[in-house]
């Protein structure tokens, strides 16, 4: 086995789940790291009808800086736009209404750490691609740490060095193809062939 240090996103993007659920890979979480701005810890990118539509969990400013402690704030309701614009994006794929129900229990409750509200939503996608995978959390941080440090290999404003073959999606007759989106835009896409796409990927 191999130890592999994750970050803690957001609904993330399918390459960080094919580290993840790489059968190789000892899955460590970073708990620990100060709270980089404009990254997939709190956003998420679909395919809306313009193109590449990132969604963003807005973060209470409270001084506090690690992931663990950072809060999320609810003055605006959040959770219901991002719903919304999850659905107005997806619900004309094949696999949508087979998971809609799953999917929106993402946002059925107000949760204050984005450290849980990310891991909540990381146990619904695995029952989503009926799969399950151990990990731990970080105890302390390190900045060169003895794990593979995958901490800021997925980038939110570069494209993704990952090689993914093309599936269709549902705007991508307008657009083309977008690799790389939320494990949302897989999932909805592809279904039950999620997990077999996501264990394809070229890494290198």
């Amino acid at each position: 086995m191999k130890k592999v240090l994750l970050p803690i996103f957001y609904l993330p993007p399918v390459s960080w789940f094919s580290v993840f659920l790489d059968n190789e890979n000892e899955i460590s979480l970073e708990q620990f790291e100060n709270f980089p701005k404009q990254t997939y810890r709190n956003r998420a990118a679909i395919y809306g009808a313009n193109g590449k539509l990132p969604l963003i969990i807005p973060i209470k400013h409270t001084g506090k800086r690690e992931i663990k402690d950072i809060e999320i704030s609810f003055a605006e309701d959040w959770q219901k736009l991002h719903w919304k614009s999850i659905k107005t994006a997806y619900q004309s794929t094949p696999y949508f209404e087979f998971y809609e129900d799953k999917l929106k229990s993402i946002f059925a409750e107000k949760i204050l750490s984005l450290k849980d509200f990310n891991i909540k939503a990381l146990g619904i996608i695995l029952a989503v691609l009926k799969t399950e995978k151990k990990y731990e959390f970080t105890t302390e941080y390190f900045k060169n740490p003895e794990a593979e440090d995958f901490r800021e290999k997925f980038s939110a404003k570069s494209e993704s060095e990952y090689e993914m073959p093309e599936y269709y999606q549902s705007f991508s007759d307008k657009n083309g193809f977008i690799k790389d989106l939320s494990i949302l835009d897989l999932i909805c896409n592809i279904g039950p062939e999620s997990l077999t796409y996501i264990k394809n990927i070229n890494k290198n």
